[in-house]
C-alpha cells in the first residue's frame, strides 16, 4: 500500500469531521506503560457457538436441580421463596392470590340433560372484562358434596367439545367436573402463539406469557367450584393433556386447593427441550418466563407431597420419554424427603403426543383413590366413550348465544394483563437518582439475572497489531466475556500510540454493510481513539439467520435474551478497555446504531461510568413486534418494560451524556425534558447521517 492510499485508508476509518460536544473530548497526556494484557496466561477453551452455550446453560439448570437440598428442612427454608418466584415467572404476582378477588359474575346460559348427569353451560369473569367459557358436568342425585375435577383444555380448536369425553367419564364416576376453554381457541379466538408464530417477541419485554392468563383463569375456576354446593372444596383435582398438561403442573404448584394432579404429555427437562430443539414445536405457554432459571422439576417440587401422576407417551415428538423419566426422577427426590415416595408415579404409554387407553384408565383410577378413597383398578374403572353420537356437538355445547359479552378482553388480554411501567414524574435530581436506582435493582434481578455471579478471567490476548502510518494503527485484542465466549475488540489509535486518550467503543451490528461502523465513527472527534466491538451474535460469533427464531425462543426459556447477553458482553468490553494502558479509564464512551443502541443504553446504565453515549437511529421503544421468522432486530429483554423503556434511559444514565447523530425519535422527548428541567441541557445533536 503506497503512502497516499494508506492515508486515504486511515482517513476513511478514523479521521474526525465533527466535534459533537467539545467539553467531552479532552485528551490526557500522562506517560503510559505497556498494554496490560494477560499475554502469558493460557487461553481458555472457548467455542463461540450459541447452540453449545445454550445447551450448557440449560443442562446446568436441569442438572443442578436442588443440588443444595439434602433434607426436608433445607427445602422448607426456601420453599416459600421458590413459590413466590414461580408465581412471578407465571406473570400473576400482581394479582390477589390470597386477597379479595373481583366478582366471578357466573352466568348459566343453558343446561343439557343427559343420562346420569347434566351439563351446565356457563361463563364467568376471571378479571373485569376477561370471560371464561366452561361446561360444568354434575352427576344426578347428589346428596352430599362430591370431589371435583378441573379439566383444562389443550390446543384443540374445538376445546371443550373435543375433550368432553373426559368430564363425561368423571361425572359418570361420581365427580363434579368443570372443563374450561383457553383464550386461544373455542368460542373466542385469542392468542397463545406470540413469539411462536406472530413475531411478538415484545411479550418477553413485557414479561407476558399466555400461560399466566390460563393459570389465573384456572384459579378462578377453582373458586367457582369451591362455591358450588355440589362440590367438596377440600377434594379438588386437575388434569389435562399437552397445553392442558403443562397447565396441570402450573395449577397444582400455584394453588394448594388442588389435592391431586395428573398432567398428560405436558412436561420435560429444560436441557432436553434445548438440546433436542423440542422447544421449537412448543407453544409459548409451555414454559414460564424463566427469569430465575428453573427446571420443570422445580414445579414438581412445589406440588410435593400431594399425589402426582405423570402420564407420558413414549414416542412423543415434543417430549422425549427419557427426559420425562429424568423429570419424574428429580421430582421423586422431593417426595422422598417428605416421606411420601408413593405419591408420585409415571405411567408410560405407546405412541405419539396423545392419550392412550392405559393412561386414561390410570388417571380415572388415580383420582378415585386420591379424592374418593376408592380402590378401583384401571382395568375395572373402564374407559371413555369416544362415539360422536353419544356426545353433544360443538354448537350444542356453546356457552355464548349471541356472541361474547360486550368488552370481552380474551382476544386482546396480552395488551393489558401485565402492568407496564409508566414514565415517572421527576422534578428533582433526588427523584431522578432514586428512580434510576430502583430501575437498576429491578433490571439486575428480573432482566439480567443470568449475568454470571463470578466473572471469568479475561485471559486476554493481543491477536495482532498494525501501523497504518506514523500517526495511526490498531491493536486487536481477544478476551473472554463469559465462559464459552472469546470476543474481539479492535482498538484504533491515532496520533501518538503511547498517549493516554479517551476511547469510544463502537458496537458493530448483526447485518451491517462493510464500512458502516467506520463511516459512523468518522463523525467523532479526533481527540478520541476508536474501538470496534462485536458482541456475541455479531461478526465472527454470529449464526445463520435461519437459526435466529430458535435462538430467541430457546434463550428466553433459559432466562436470557440475545440483547441481554450482548449487554453483558459490552459491559465486559468496557471493563477490559479500562485495563489498557493507553486508555483513559475515566473517559470511555459507547457508540451504536439501530438495534445496538438499545444494548448501548442498558450497558451504560448498568456500568454507571461512561463518559458519553452516541446514538444513530435508535428504536423508539422495545414494545414492538418482529418478523414472524425471528429475523431482524432482537431488542427484547425479559420484563424490562415493567421497569422502564429504552427511550427513558438517556435521562437515567445522566451524568453520562447522550448524543444523537441524525433524527431523535419523538419517544425520547421525555428524557430530554427531564434533563432540561433539571438544568442539564438537552441532547447534543448532529443532524448528518
Amino acid at each position: 500500500m503506497d503512502h497516499q492510499t494508506r492515508t486515504r485508508y486511515v482517513a476513511f476509518h478514523v479521521i474526525t469531521i465533527l466535534c459533537l460536544c467539545g467539553c467531552l473530548f479532552i485528551s490526557s497526556c500522562s506517560d503510559p506503560s505497556a498494554s496490560r494484557v494477560d499475554s502469558e496466561v493460557p487461553r481458555l477453551s472457548v467455542e463461540n457457538n450459541i447452540r453449545s452455550y445454550l445447551n450448557k446453560v440449560s443442562a446446568d439448570i436441569t442438572d443442578n436441580f436442588h443440588s443444595d437440598i439434602q433434607t426436608l428442612g433445607d427445602w422448607e427454608k426456601i420453599r416459600r421463596q421458590r413459590y413466590v418466584e414461580f408465581i412471578e415467572m407465571m406473570g400473576i404476582d400482581h394479582l390477589p392470590l390470597n386477597g379479595e378477588k373481583s366478582a366471578l359474575n357466573v352466568k348459566v346460559t343453558g343446561t343439557i340433560k343427559k343420562e346420569g348427569y347434566r351439563i351446565e353451560k356457563l361463563y364467568f369473569e376471571s378479571l373485569p372484562g376477561l370471560y371464561v367459557r366452561a361446561n360444568l358436568y354434575i352427576p344426578d342425585s347428589i346428596k352430599a358434596p362430591r370431589p371435583a375435577i378441573l379439566y383444562v383444555c389443550g390446543h384443540s380448536p374445538t376445546q371443550k367439545a373435543h375433550y368432553q369425553a373426559h368430564p363425561i367419564k368423571f361425572a359418570q364416576l361420581g365427580f363434579v367436573s368443570l372443563i374450561i376453554e383457553t383464550i386461544q381457541f373455542g368460542e373466542v379466538q385469542g392468542h397463545h402463539w406470540g413469539p411462536y408464530s406472530k413475531g411478538w417477541f415484545n411479550w418477553y419485554s413485557r414479561g407476558y406469557n399466555p400461560a399466566g392468563v390460563e393459570l389465573w383463569n384456572a384459579i378462578r375456576a377453582i373458586d367457582l367450584l369451591s362455591e358450588r354446593p355440589e362440590v367438596d372444596a377440600d377434594k379438588i383435582g386437575v388434569t389435562g393433556i399437552s397445553g392442558g398438561g403443562s397447565q396441570s403442573w402450573y395449577i397444582a404448584a400455584a394453588d394448594p386447593r388442588i389435592k391431586a394432579v395428573a398432567p398428560v404429555c405436558g412436561g420435560a427437562t429444560l436441557k432436553d427441550h434445548v438440546f433436542n430443539r423440542t422447544v421449537d414445536g412448543h407453544c409459548d405457554c409451555m414454559m414460564p418466563n424463566n427469569l430465575y432459571g428453573r427446571d420443570f422439576a422445580d414445579i414438581g417440587a412445589l406440588i410435593a407431597p400431594r399425589p402426582l401422576l405423570i402420564a407420558q407417551a413414549n414416542q412423543d415428538e415434543m417430549y422425549k420419554i427419557e427426559s420425562v423419566r429424568e423429570l419424574e426422577s428429580k421430582a421423586q427426590k422431593m417426595y422422598d424427603l417428605y416421606g411420601k415416595p408413593d405419591n408420585i408415579s409415571l405411567v408410560e404409554t405407546p405412541g405419539g403426543h396423545s392419550y392412550h387407553q392405559t393412561s386414561r384408565q390410570e388417571i380415572f383410577s388415580f383420582f378415585l383413590d386420591k379424592l374418593m378413597g376408592k380402590k378401583i383398578t384401571p382395568d375395572q374403572v373402564g374407559d371413555i366413550d369416544e362415539n360422536p353420537e353419544s356426545q353433544p356437538s360443538f354448537e350444542e355445547l356453546k356457552v355464548y348465544v349471541d356472541g361474547p359479552p360486550e368488552g370481552d378482553r380474551s382476544s386482546t388480554i396480552q395488551d393489558s394483563f401485565i402492568p407496564l411501567a409508566r414514565a415517572p414524574e421527576i422534578t428533582t435530581e433526588e427523584e431522578l437518582s432514586s428512580h434510576r436506582d430502583s430501575v437498576k435493582v429491578f433490571l439486575r434481578e428480573k432482566t439480567f439475572g443470568h449475568f454470571p455471579v463470578k466473572e471469568a478471567a479475561f485471559d486476554s490476548q493481543l491477536e495482532i497489531q498494525s501501523m497504518f502510518n506514523e500517526n495511526a494503527g490498531n491493536r486487536i485484542f481477544s478476551f473472554v466475556s463469559e465462559e464459552g465466549w472469546r470476543l474481539k475488540i479492535d482498538v484504533r489509535w491515532r496520533g501518538d500510540s503511547n498517549t493516554v486518550k479517551p476511547l469510544m467503543v463502537v458496537l458493530r451490528n448483526y447485518d451491517e454493510d462493510r464500512w458502516d461502523s467506520e463511516s459512523f465513527a468518522s463523525k467523532f472527534s479526533k481527540d478520541w481513539n476508536i474501538a470496534y466491538f462485536e458482541p456475541r451474535g455479531v461478526g465472527e460469533t454470529g449464526w445463520d439467520p435461519g437459526l435466529q427464531w430458535h435462538i430467541r425462543r430457546a434463550s428466553a426459556w433459559t432466562g436470557r435474551t440475545i440483547a441481554s447477553m450482548q449487554v453483558y458482553d459490552v459491559l465486559r468490553s468496557l471493563q477490559f478497555s479500562r485495563t489498557l494502558s493507553d486508555v483513559d479509564p475515566a473517559k470511555i464512551g459507547i457508540a451504536a446504531r439501530d438495534e445496538m443502541a438499545v444494548v448501548a443504553l442498558y450497558a451504560a446504565l448498568l456500568d454507571g461510568k461512561c463518559e458519553a453515549v452516541i446514538l444513530n437511529n435508535p428504536p423508539a421503544t422495545q414494545d414492538v413486534t418482529s418478523d414472524p421468522e425471528g429475523k431482524g432486530p432482537t431488542i427484547e429483554m425479559l420484563n424490562c418494560l415493567q421497569a422502564t423503556d429504552v427511550n427513558q434511559l438517556p435521562a437515567f444514565i445522566w451524568p453520562t451524556k447522550t448524543m444523537f447523530v441524525g433524527d431523535v425519535p419523538d419517544a425520547y422527548q421525555w428524557s430530554e425534558n427531564i434533563l432540561k428541567r433539571l438544568g442539564r441541557g438537552g441532547f447534543a445533536r448532529n443532524d448528518s447521517n
